[in-house]
C-alpha cells in the first residue's frame, strides 16, 4: 500500500522505520509537526520523525494544522491508501480522516478502551497497572475511541518509568503496526469496535501534577516519581526552591519520619511519607545538573526537623 505516516516525537520513530523496510508497503510521505524551538538557543529544530524521513529521502509535510487546505490539497494528490499514525500531537479533522481509502491508523499506547488521551503510558504507572499493552486502531472523531485491529501485552516492571516503558512499546508496537497494515491490505484484519466498558482517560501530565505529596504513602511517591520520568519530571520544593527528585527507593524498615521530613546520613537521604519512608537516590536541585541525593544533602547542610515540600514561612 501507498502510505502517509504521520508521527513527531523520538517514539515514533521506530514505527517508521519499520514500515520503510517493509517490502509490501511505500512510505511515500510524511506528516509532522512543524519545526520547534529547543535548546538554550532556541533555534528552530525538526522532529526526529522529520529528521528520519529526510535522511531516507522521503517528502515531509510539516502543516501548521492539518486542517489547512494547502496540506489537504497536498494529501489528495498523493492519495495514500492508509496513515499510518504514532503520536502524530494533533486532531485530524474529518477533510482529512476521508482522504485514504483505509482511513488512519493509529498505534496507541495502552490496551484500549483503557487510557484514552496523551499520556497513556504515565497513567498506567501512576495507577500501579501490572500489564499494560499497545493497540492499533481505526482513528474517528472521538477521543480514541475507534475500532481495535489488533494489540498486544507488555509487563509493567517494578522499577520502570514512563521512559523505560514507552520505549519498549515502541519498538514491540512496530511490529504491530507493520502486521496491521499487512492484514489491511490482505483484508484478513476486521476492526472490533471497542467494549463501552473500562473506559478510562489519560490526559496530558502537567508539572503540578508531577509534585510530590509527601503525605500520601510511599508507594504513591515512588509511582509519581517513575511515572513523571523524564518528563515533566517529579519534583518538591526545599528552602523555598525546586527540587526535581529523579528516583527513589522504598524504605520500608523507617516508620519514624514524619511526612517530607528529612534524614541525611553520610551515604543516604530518607524522607518521611504518609507511611514509610523513602530513600531518594538521584536528584537535580534548581539550576543545577542531576546528583546523587546524599551529595546534594551535605553540599546543602541538612538541619535536624527540615522538610521538603514545605513552606519557608510555615
Amino acid at each position: 500500500m501507498r502510505l502517509v505516516f504521520a508521527g513527531t516525537p523520538e517514539v515514533a520513530v521506530p514505527a517508521l522505520d519499520a514500515l520503510i523496510a517493509s517490502d509490501r508497503h511505500e512510505v511515500v510521505a510524511v506528516v509532522t509537526r512543524p519545526d520547534a524551538p529547543a535548546g538554550r538557543g532556541r533555534r528552530l529544530v525538526a522532529s526526529p520523525v522529520a529528521e528520519r524521513a529526510e535522511e531516507a529521502g522521503i517528502e515531509v509535510l510539516k502543516p501548521a494544522k492539518p486542517r489547512d487546505e494547502e496540506f489537504l490539497a497536498r494529501l489528495r494528490e498523493i492519495a495514500p491508501d492508509c496513515c499510518p499514525v504514532v503520536a502524530y500531537g494533533a486532531l485530524l479533522p474529518k477533510a482529512a480522516l476521508e482522504i485514504p481509502a483505509h482511513g488512519w491508523v493509529n498505534l496507541h499506547f495502552s490496551l484500549l478502551p483503557a487510557w484514552r488521551g496523551a499520556a497513556p503510558v504515565q497513567h498506567a504507572i501512576l495507577a500501579g497497572d501490572e500489564v499494560t499493552g499497545a493497540s492499533t486502531f481505526l482513528i474517528e472523531e472521538g477521543l480514541d475511541s475507534g475500532p481495535v485491529y489488533g494489540v498486544l501485552t507488555e509487563q509493567v516492571r517494578p522499577t520502570d518509568t514512563s521512559g523505560d516503558l514507552l520505549t519498549r512499546l515502541a519498538f514491540a508496537g512496530s511490529g504491530l503496526l507493520a502486521a496491521t497494515m499487512d492484514g489491511i491490505e490482505d483484508g484478513t484484519l476486521e476492526a472490533v469496535p471497542q467494549p463501552a466498558e473500562g473506559v478510562s482517560l489519560a490526559p496530558k501530565i502537567n508539572v503540578e501534577d508531577a509534585r510530590i505529596d509527601w503525605a500520601v504513602p510511599a508507594l504513591r511517591v515512588d509511582r509519581v516519581v517513575r511515572g513523571c520520568a523524564p518528563a515533566p519530571g517529579a519534583w518538591t520544593t526545599f528552602r523555598g526552591e525546586r527540587l526535581k527528585v529523579m528516583s527513589v527507593a522504598a524504605a520500608a524498615d523507617r516508620s519514624d519520619l514524619a511526612p517530607g521530613e528529612i534524614a541525611a546520613a553520610k551515604n543516604s537521604v530518607h524522607v518521611g511519607t504518609g507511611s514509610y519512608a523513602v530513600q531518594l537516590q538521584w536528584v537535580q536541585p534548581q539550576g543545577k545538573k542531576p546528583m546523587q541525593a546524599a551529595d546534594w544533602a551535605r553540599g546543602v547542610r541538612i538541619a535536624a526537623g527540615e522538610r521538603l515540600g514545605q513552606d519557608p514561612a510555615a
